[in-house]
């Protein structure tokens, strides 16, 4: 085999072990970005963004009932 050849076979070898990790990586950031979409949808992670609403509801509410009390007294 001429140097050329062995170059060539050199660098094309390269080439496909580039492109496979690239292939792979890609797959596993695919996997891993739906994992955390999953995990996302959990009781579990909703929890904190539920108790904050559930707060601020209450908050509206006794502000509410603080209005409904002011506007009552015939004024």
């Amino acid at each position: 085999m001429t140097p050329i050849v062995v170059i060539v076979l050199a660098a094309a070898v390269a080439a496909a072990i580039a492109v496979s990790a690239s292939r792979y990586r890609r797959s596993r950031d695919g996997v891993d970005s739906f994992r955390r979409q999953i995990d996302a949808l959990s009781p579990e992670a909703r929890r904190p963004v539920v108790d904050q609403v559930q707060s601020a509801a209450e908050a509206n509410d006794a502000s509410s009932a603080a209005d409904e009390e002011d506007d009552d007294d015939g004024t």
